[in-house]
C-alpha cells in the first residue's frame, strides 16, 4: 500500500542499478509509492484483477508558515523525482505524468489495462487469487534464500568475471525449491525479547506518573497495546494530563496584542490625556504606558531608534523629516491613531437632535436607493352566493430615493508644529473636525425640513413633504393641549398607501423653535390643561403624548412638526455608506506642505422617504 518515498526511491534505483533482467509482478494493489518500484522492473506484468495507484506524495508536519512553505517545495521536489521515473518507465513526458497523476492531490486508481495503456505495465497476466499469490511469493522467497546459500557456499568473494557471468539472466526451474522450515523457536524467542523490552520503555515513560489518577490502568492499556511504543505511550500521558488539568490559579492566560500594538495604544492614549480629550479608561492606559509628558519631538526620536535608524547628530527638523518618511517608522501612524481617536470622541460626544426623530439607514454606494412602501389588503372579503372566493387586487406601492455624497476636509500639520509640541495643531482640530461632521449632518436635517417655507421637501409625487393633499397639514393655531390634540387626530387619521386602512399612528417627538420648547414641555407633563380659563382642572388629553421634546435653534418662527416613531414610520432618513456612521480619517505624506497632510470625510444622504409618520402646523 505504499510508504516512504526516499525508501522507494532508493529501491527503484538499486533494481534499476542491479545488472540483471528484472521482471516485477504486480498480483495486487501497488499504491502509492509501491506503484514506483513496480515500475522498476524490465519486464512488468500486472495482474488482471490488480489496480496500480499513482498521486501526489504527501507528509504530516507542523510549524510556521516558513516550515509549511519548505516542507510544501520539499513535496514538489519528491513529486518531480517520482515524476521522472514514471516517465522512464512509461515512455511518456515527465510534464504528462505530472499533469495527469501528480498535481490534482487526487488518488489515481488504474485497472491493468489502464497500466498497460499508459505504459507502467509491459503486459498483463491472468488474474491471480490469494493463494496462488502467496506461493508465488513463496517461491521468490525460496529461489532468493537457495541462491545467497549457494554464492555464500560457492563463491563467497567472486571475481569481476565471474560477477559479470552471473548477470545472464536465470532460466526458471520447472519445479520450485523448498524453502528451509524457519526455526519458530528463535522467533518467537525474538519477538517475546522484543515485547519485554517496549514494555519496559513503556513504564520507564509512566514512572514519574504513576501517583496520580488513572495513571496505573492507562499504562496497562499501553503495555496491551502491541503497536504501542515508548513515544505513543508520553503522547497518551500527555493527553490524559492535558483532559483533568485546570489552568493555574483558575486563570486563562490569552495573547490579544503584541508589544507594537500595547506600545501604540499608550502612546495614543498619552497624546490624548495631554489634549485633554482622554476619559478615565484613556488616562489610565496612559499612565501605565510611561509615555506620559513625552513630547511630540520625544515621539518622533524614539520611533526613529525603535527601527534602528541612529537621530544622533540630526537636528529637530531633520529628526522629525525622518520620522514621517521612513517607511519602517510608526510615527505618521501614531499620530493618525490620536486624531482618528480624538475626531470620532468628538464626534460621538457633540449633542445632535436629528437622531431623536428621524430614520437612520445605510446604502452600499454612491447610486439612488430605493426606499419602498406598500399598501395593505384592506379587509377580507365575505364569500359569494356561490361559496367562491373573490380575487383580491395587489395594490400599488410607492417609491422614495436617498442618496449618499461626500464631505470632509483636509488639514495640513508642518515639521514646526511638532517641534513646538502643539497637540492642538493636530488633536484640537480633530475634535474640531469630528464635531464639525455632527454638526454638517444636523444643519443638512433641518435644511430640508425649511425647503418650500418649512413644508419641505418635494416628493415623488411632485407634492411637497406636508402638503394639503397628503392630509399632514392642521389648521394654524398656537401651541395648546386642544391644538395638540388636532395634530393627534389627523397623524391618525393617515392611511396606508392603497388607502384600504388607517395606519393609527401617534406622535412620538415634537420638534419646534427653541423658545417654544418650555411651552411644549410644560402641555407634555400638566396633569391639567395649562390653558383652562375657567380654573375647572380640565384633564390634560394630551399629557405624556410625546416621548421627546426636541427644541432647536435651527428653527425659527412658530411652526412645529410632530414626528412618529421612526421605526414604525420613517419620514426622513440618514443613510451612512455601508453602515459607517463615524468620519474616517486618512494620511499621507505632505508634498506641497513641510510636514503631513489628513483628510477627514463623511459619506451620508438625507432624504424624505414618506409623509405619513409627519404633520406640520405653521402656529401663531
Amino acid at each position: 500500500m505504499g510508504g516512504s518515498v526516499p525508501d522507494g526511491l532508493s529501491i527503484y534505483n538499486a533494481i534499476k542499478a542491479h545488472p540483471a533482467k528484472v521482471t516485477t509482478i504486480n498480483d495486487g494493489v501497488a499504491a502509492s509509492v509501491a506503484s514506483l518500484i513496480f515500475c522498476a522492473g524490465d519486464i512488468r506484468i500486472a495482474s488482471a484483477n490488480s489496480i496500480t495507484m499513482l498521486h501526489a506524495p504527501w507528509t504530516y508536519t507542523d510549524g510556521n508558515a516558513a516550515r509549511l512553505r519548505a516542507v510544501a517545495d520539499k513535496l514538489d521536489a519528491w513529486a518531480g523525482a517520482m515524476a521522472a521515473s514514471y516517465a522512464e518507465a512509461s515512455g511518456r513526458s515527465r510534464d504528462e505524468i505530472m499533469a495527469a497523476f501528480l498535481t490534482d492531490g487526487q488518488d489515481h486508481d488504474l485497472t491493468a489495462d489502464q497500466a498497460l495503456e499508459w505504459g507502467f505495465a509491459t503486459q498483463v497476466g491472468a488474474a491471480v487469487a490469494e493463494p496462488a499469490a502467496s506461493a508465488l511469493r513463496d517461491e521468490i522467497i525460496g529461489r532468493m534464500q537457495a541462491a545467497r546459500n549457494t554464492q555464500a557456499t560457492h563463491n563467497p568473494n567472486p571475481s569481476p568475471a565471474a560477477a559479470a557471468a552471473s548477470t545472464q539472466e536465470p532460466v526458471m526451474p520447472n519445479t520450485v525449491p523448498t524453502p528451509a522450515a524457519p526455526d519458530l523457536a528463535a522467533i518467537r524467542a525474538e519477538a517475546l525479547a522484543a515485547d519485554r523490552a517496549r514494555r519496559e520503555s513503556i513504564r520507564a515513560e509512566f514512572a514519574p506518573f504513576m501517583q496520580r489518577d488513572g495513571m496505573p490502568a492507562l499504562m496497562a492499556q499501553c503495555q496491551d497495546d502491541t503497536v504501542c511504543d515508548a513515544a505513543a505511550a508520553a503522547r497518551r500521558i500527555l493527553d490524559a494530563w492535558a483532559s483533568t488539568a485546570a489552568p493555574v490559579g483558575a486563570v486563562h492566560v490569552k495573547t490579544v496584542e503584541d508589544e507594537s500594538d500595547k506600545r501604540r495604544t499608550g502612546i495614543v492614549a498619552a497624546l490624548l490625556t495631554r489634549a485633554g480629550v482622554a476619559d478615565r479608561n484613556t488616562r489610565d492606559a496612559a499612565m501605565a504606558s510611561g509615555y506620559r509628558g513625552h513630547t511630540l519631538l520625544d515621539l518622533a526620536r524614539a520611533s526613529l531608534d525603535r527601527t534602528g535608524i541612529s537621530s544622533r547628530g540630526m537636528d529637530k527638523m531633520q529628526i522629525v523629516g525622518a520620522a514621517f518618511t521612513q517607511g519602517t517608522s510608526d510615527f505618521p501612524i501614531l499620530l493618525e491613531n490620536a486624531m482618528h481617536k480624538a475626531l470620532q470622541t468628538a464626534y460621538a460626544t457633540a449633542p445632535d437632535t436629528w437622531s431623536r426623530f428621524c430614520a437612520t439607514g445605510s446604502v452600499s454606494d454612491f447610486r439612488a436607493h430605493s426606499r419602498y412602501r406598500v399598501g395593505s389588503l384592506g379587509m377580507l372579503d365575505t364569500l359569494n352566493e356561490l361559496g367562491e372566493f373573490r380575487n383580491k387586487t395587489i395594490p400599488d406601492g410607492e417609491k422614495g430615493s436617498i442618496t449618499a455624497t461626500t464631505r470632509g476636509n483636509v488639514i495640513n500639520i508642518s515639521r514646526q508644529a511638532i517641534i513646538n509640541d502643539d497637540l492642538g495643531a493636530f488633536v484640537g482640530l480633530a475634535a474640531q473636525l469630528g464635531r464639525a461632521g455632527r454638526r454638517t449632518i444636523e444643519a443638512v436635517v433641518y435644511a430640508l425640513l425649511a425647503e418650500n417655507a418649512g413644508l419641505g421637501p418635494v416628493l415623488a409625487d411632485g407634492k411637497t413633504l406636508f402638503h394639503a393633499d397628503h392630509g399632514n397639514i392642521t389648521t394654524a393655531a398656537a401651541l395648546s393641549m386642544l391644538a395638540i390634540e388636532a395634530d393627534r387626530v389627523a397623524m391618525a387619521s393617515q392611511t396606508d398607501v392603497g388607502g384600504n386602512d388607517f395606519l393609527d399612528l401617534r406622535p412620538a417627538a415634537v420638534v419646534l423653535p427653541i423658545g417654544l420648547g418650555g411651552t411644549a414641555r410644560s402641555i407634555n407633563a400638566a396633569e391639567y390643561d395649562p390653558d383652562t380659563a375657567n380654573k375647572l382642572n380640565k384633564p390634560n388629553v394630551v399629557r405624556g403624548l410625546f416621548r421627546d421634546v426636541v427644541d432647536t435653534p435651527r428653527l425659527t418662527g412658530t411652526r412645529r412638526y410632530l414626528f412618529a416613531d421612526a421605526t414604525e414610520a420613517p419620514v426622513i432618513e440618514v443613510a451612512f455608506l455601508d453602515g459607517n456612521q463615524e468620519p474616517y480619517v486618512e494620511q499621507e505624506a505632505g508634498f506641497t506642505v513641510d510636514g503631513t497632510r489628513y483628510k477627514a470625510r463623511l459619506d451620508f444622504g438625507v432624504a424624505a422617504i414618506d409623509y405619513r409618520g409627519a404633520v406640520t402646523n405653521a402656529g401663531a
